[in-house]
């Protein structure tokens, strides 16, 4: 599991998937969101503005397991 470093309370599903490499830019969220099955948690998420806290664990397909850190 790699973990993704985040420097505010929480960050948007959106922008959580660019920091971890896995989009190039946001505007691309949607479209993923919408073709790549996604966990947060062990539950299915689609929304590119599901706040996601330090702790949560998020399941990207085919891009693998992240841990939301705080540092």
């Amino acid at each position: 599991m790699r973990e993704v470093s985040i420097q505010t309370e929480y960050i948007a599903l959106g922008q959580f998937l660019k920091l971890a490499d896995i989009i190039d830019t946001g505007g691309m969220a949607k479209a993923f969101l919408a073709e790549v099955p996604i966990l947060v948690n062990g539950e299915e998420e689609n929304r590119r503005g599901r706040k996601l806290y330090p702790g949560d664990e998020v399941t990207v397909e085919g891009h693998g397991r992240f841990k939301v850190v705080r540092r």
